[in-house]
């Protein structure tokens, strides 16, 4: 999984690129400072790992990872090249969602690009930004395949109609991933690569005073949540700069930290469960003396889809999956208690893996 951290010029962004990844991006307070993207490649945390090693002291415990990549900051006129804007445009068609990091703290010493902290106008301009270019994107592939509806492709006139439904959503300022479409429809956007198909989660960058608070009493938090809520995008609320100092802590003092605030989970570890919920992923887990493993997929898949992350070997040769849930493994306390209970199940290839789902696949080739 791949997740773009986008926003304006010193809205905080590359500080919570840096604090949730310890990169080092720059982070100066001018615009333009992150020109090329930085990516830091960050650890799911998975209490499940944990006691999967405690029962099985294997030589390797491999979390899943999630890839942050910080794009450089965006001003009007992007969709026109103008800024960077051609270099975000092409960096954020390459992620699987975007973290869109809003301002929502005033502070006199951080310039703002437009001279004041409004974030319902921050966000209006980068999807502006995005809408613009899609629209350019969409009109391409009316014109195209208008042209292939005259030339006798009867499936080009559905698409050419789809075209013209959507370009008049977006010059309505709505993004193409709140558009009512069919699952045919939805494949046809799909291959089109549109920017603002692509799922959002706000970021609340909001002041240290300010965390702790009950979120409904920071007015700069309740503007995003009700921009959100219009289209379908998830909200966190973070502190940058807390969380740059949370990245520095060992385990026991990030706890007794995040305790002593009163958020119990830090920024980083609340944006990975949206992430996972937003993007509609699990994981499953494998485990052994020769390692304790955890493995992302999307929610829904079959366990020979799952079995092929491990190798591509795994999905030709299904045979079946030995499955059992890790709540179950838990308390039973081994493998070998869930056996002599008849718990663990033999599944085939129809089988739809779940989350936490313990798994041996059996396979030949």
């Amino acid at each position: 999984m791949k997740l773009g951290v986008v926003g304006l010029p010193n809205v905080g962004k590359s500080t919570l690129f840096n604090a949730i990844t310890n990169a080092g991006a720059q982070a100066e307070n001018y615009p333009f400072c992150t020109i090329e993207p930085n990516t830091g490649v960050v650890l799911v945390p998975d209490h499940r790992l944990n006691v999967l090693a405690d029962m099985y002291h294997p030589k390797k415990v491999t979390p899943t990872t999630i890839e942050f990549v910080d794009i450089a900051g965006l001003v009007k006129g992007a969709s026109r090249g103008e800024g960077l804007g051609n270099k975000f445009l092409s960096h954020i068609r390459e992620v699987d969602a975007i973290v869109h990091v809003v301002r929502c703290f005033n502070d006199d010493n951080i310039i703002h690009v437009d001279g004041s902290v409004d974030p319902v106008r921050d966000i209006e301009t980068i999807n502006l930004e995005l809408i613009f270019a899609d629209m350019e994107t969409v009109q391409k592939r009316k014109d195209k395949a208008e042209k292939s509806f005259r030339g006798g492709d009867k499936k080009a006139g559905a698409e050419a109609e789809l075209a013209d439904r959507l370009y008049a959503h977006l010059e309505s300022g709505k993004p193409a991933r709140t558009l009512e479409c069919t699952d045919d429809e939805k494949a046809i956007l799909q291959s089109w690569f549109l920017l603002t198909t692509k799922p959002v989660i706000y970021a609340a960058n909001i002041s240290e005073d300010d965390l702790g608070k009950d979120d409904s009493e920071i007015d700069y938090v309740n503007q995003v949540r009700k921009t959100a809520a219009a289209e379908n995008a998830e909200v966190i609320v973070i502190s940058a700069a807390i969380e740059q100092d949370i990245a520095s802590m060992n385990p026991e003092e990030k706890s007794e930290f995040l305790s002593e605030l009163g958020i119990g989970q830090s920024g980083l570890d609340r944006l990975i469960t949206a992430s996972y919920r937003l993007l509609g992923l699990i994981s499953f887990l494998t485990a052994g003396e020769d390692e304790c493993r955890a493995w992302t997929i999307v929610n829904g898949t079959k366990a020979p889809q799952a079995a092929g992350k491990i190798h591509t070997d795994f999905e030709k040769g299904f045979i079946r999956a030995e499955i059992v849930p890790f709540d179950t493994l838990a308390e039973l306390g081994s493998m070998a208690a869930c056996k002599e209970k008849g718990l663990v199940r033999s599944e085939g290839k129809d089988y739809v893996m779940k989350d936490g789902d313990i798994t041996l696949f059996r396979f030949n080739v």
